[in-house]
């Protein structure tokens, strides 16, 4: 299948920036209450800087010509009560809102985690990890100061701008629209900003995500590296992979970049104007410093959120792009659900039947991998599935776990339809073992218990001995409680026992073994027949394997080619058949 590797960049489906916009703010208002304790802050805080103006053109335009030192010192004394009161507010809100921030972008993290986990193997196998990394991590970080920004910065300075121009028109009108004739400029600007910015942190995204993918692709296969003396070869690719994101964000910054010196012309060509027209214009002399003073004070006030809410709209549009690919994912829906009106598996005896089944790849409608396939397998039943690379095998047991949905025809459990069943209750009854299964960093007994999280210590000791992993786990360091973190020293074979013993714990009616003994030597491999034997016995198993140990015991030897069951029997009898199992017995013999 298709996989958008490093060397590709993610395709985004188109979204409205509106809608994204107000799907990530929305979030703000699980918080209702600390919001609006915020925004009553804010309107106290906003309240005292608009009032320095007014106190400075009152100091200077009355008390200073009346050599009022009393009404000077008055001024001076509510000046610093009126401020100590902002310092506090603005301290207070800042806290609370960025507690608010913190818990949606933990909100969110937790519910795209949870969201991932239920989308199916086409999701996965259609995108390297490292980029599944990038959005669950970093695009969800990148949130944090944007929903904290958006309320302590967004809010505040749209009304302080409201208000200053309120202000400045009442006091003088021709002073306020010469103040302002530049805004439109300033629109113009950050508008076509916006659009090539946008779209600048959207491939800055995109080659952030791809040196995740790399990354990550290459500490997996650290030992293929090392072991071909590849590690000019890997960092020559890293670095041009770093090289391509440095770019991209460099671009961007330089087309954000831009909004500044749109602000600082705008506000230089506004105070320009504003002083020509009080002095030129208007005429104001001596006698009104003070409103000149207040009227310059106020222009500040003016640009000053304007610089602050365009420093804001990088962040919103640089974010806005991490948001974009968030949604993106927690939008889809999976591929394998639930279908309405579904419902619990009972308990099975383990009786599978394929009724004339199809099946393609999703990627790949057109190239049919099974195509009217059928059989029966009676409760309890062991079946081979042997043939060559690509002809079905492991497609066939992953149909049968509904990891994909068929294309054509029906799969049925003890006369249940996969499709009808939850998935839930279907898995709970599996047990899926391949060559490549995974151990956590934990301990072994936890491991263990993992196929069955309420098992007491006597049910883990009894899986372990089963598969004969009991003597070698006794004799590491800690035995059962040794942490399997990197410390500990296992061989292959001894992960594949662990990892054998957790599944006979889940007690499963149908077993799954995908080549789950291709990593074990033929040693290991002696000492684990025994347990092997304990995982068949008394469940419907499915063997997908090269090792004739393990396949000449099957009740029934399915080989598959790419036209489907092309013979089926025990080993006795397509050895006398002579056909295509003799064939491959025969050249597995000669090796």
């Amino acid at each position: 299948m298709a996989v958008n590797t490093y060397k590709q960049n993610e395709q985004l489906q188109a979204a409205k920036k509106s809608a994204t916009l107000v799907r990530m703010f929305s979030r703000l208002l699980d918080y209702k209450k600390e919001v609006a304790g915020v925004l009553l802050l804010l309107l106290v805080t906003v309240s005292v800087t608009l009032v320095n103006p007014l106190i400075i053109e009152r100091a200077v335009n009355v008390e200073v010509p009346e050599k009022n030192v009393r009404g000077l010192i008055g001024l001076a004394v509510f000046a610093v009560v009126i401020n100590v009161i902002w310092l506090v507010g603005t301290r207070v809100y800042k806290i609370i809102m960025a507690r608010i921030s913190n818990r949606i972008v933990l909100d969110i993290r937790e519910e795209m985690y949870a969201h991932i986990q239920t989308l199916g193997l086409c999701f996965f196998d259609s995108r390297a990890t490292g980029k599944v990394l990038s959005r669950i991590i970093g695009d969800v970080d990148s949130l944090k100061d944007v929903l904290s920004s958006s309320v302590t910065t967004l809010i505040p300075s749209f009304f302080t701008i409201i208000a200053v121009s309120v202000i400045m028109l009442v006091k003088s009108p021709a002073l306020a629209l010469a103040a302002f004739a530049t805004l439109p400029f300033l629109a113009a600007g950050v508008f076509v900003t916006m659009i090539v910015g946008h779209r600048r942190w959207q491939e800055e995204k995109q080659k952030k995500s791809n040196i995740n993918a790399y990354v990550h692709e290459n500490f997996s296969g650290i030992r293929i590296i090392q072991s071909f003396n590849a590690e000019e070869e890997s960092r020559e690719t890293f670095r041009r992979v770093v090289e391509e994101h440095r770019r991209a964000w460099i671009g961007a910054v330089f087309v954000m970049d831009g909004v500044s010196p749109i602000i600082d012309v705008t506000w230089a060509v506004g105070s320009f104007l504003l002083y020509y027209i009080a002095v030129s214009a208007l005429g104001m002399g001596e006698t009104q410093v003070g409103t000149i003073l207040a009227f310059s004070t106020y222009l500040s006030m003016f640009w000053s959120p304007i610089r602050n809410l365009a420093s804001l709209y990088n962040q919103i549009v640089n974010n806005l792009a991490g948001a974009e690919r968030i949604f993106e994912i927690m939008d889809q829906e999976p591929e394998i659900r639930d279908s309405e009106g579904a419902y619990e598996l009972p308990p099975i005896e383990g009786r599978v039947v394929f009724d004339h089944v199809d099946f393609a790849y999703p990627d790949d409608p057109g190239t049919p991998v099974l195509t009217d396939l059928s059989f029966d397998i009676a409760p309890g039943s062991t079946i081979a599935l042997v043939g060559p690379t690509g002809a079905g095998k492991t497609t066939i047991t992953n149909l049968i776990a509904r990891f994909y949905d068929v294309t054509g025809g029906e799969i049925c459990i003890d006369s249940h339809p996969v499709s009808a069943v939850t998935v839930k209750s279907l898995r709970s009854q599996m047990g899926i073992m391949t060559q490549e299964n995974f151990l956590f960093s934990d301990t072994v007994r936890e491991n263990i218990r993992y196929g069955k999280l309420d098992a007491t210590e006597e049910e883990i000791v009894a899986a372990a001995k089963a598969v004969g992993a009991h003597e070698f786990i006794m004799k590491m360091e800690k035995g059962y409680d040794t942490k399997l973190d990197g410390t500990a020293s296992l061989s292959v074979g001894q992960r594949q026992l662990i990892a054998f013993a957790r599944t006979l714990l889940s007690e499963p009616r149908i077993l799954i073994l995908d080549e789950a003994t291709s990593s074990i030597d033929t040693h290991t491999e002696l000492m684990v027949q025994r347990g092997i034997a304990a995982l068949l016995k008394g469940r419907t198993s499915f063997v997908v394997a090269h090792r004739l140990s393990t396949i000449k015991k099957a009740d029934q030897i399915f080989v598959i080619d790419e036209q489907g069951i092309q013979e089926r029997g025990t080993h006795e009898e397509l050895l006398r058949k002579k056909g295509e199992y003799y064939k491959l017995y025969q050249a597995a013999w000669e090796e």
